[in-house]
């Protein structure tokens, strides 16, 4: 699993038929400390994901097992809305 900020949504009129139905947004992906690393992908929304949203997401074979239909050609795909993020970081053997 990964995590990121939907930063925007796609609208295709036009799409595979196993498409139909899905919300297609843009996500960027980022790490605990909430900054951008890598590539915005496109990702399927299975968990109602809105513009600003911190999500959880899945890529190869999860994500197409997450839209429960195995004929859907999805590489990336919302699983998860994160409401907070608490990290608590310890290196080396002194506390």
């Amino acid at each position: 699993m990964n995590m990121g900020i939907v930063i925007g949504r796609i609208t295709a009129t036009r799409k595979d038929e196993n498409l139909v139905g899905f919300k297609i947004l843009i996500t960027q992906p980022i790490d605990v400390q909430e900054n951008a690393t890598g590539q915005a992908l496109i990702t399927v929304d299975m968990a109602g994901a809105g513009i600003g949203e911190k999500v959880i997401y899945v890529s190869g074979s999860m994500a197409s097992r997450a839209t429960q239909n195995k004929d859907a050609p999805v590489d990336a795909a919302i699983v998860g809305i994160i409401d907070t993020i608490d990290v608590e970081m310890k290196f080396g053997g002194k506390d």
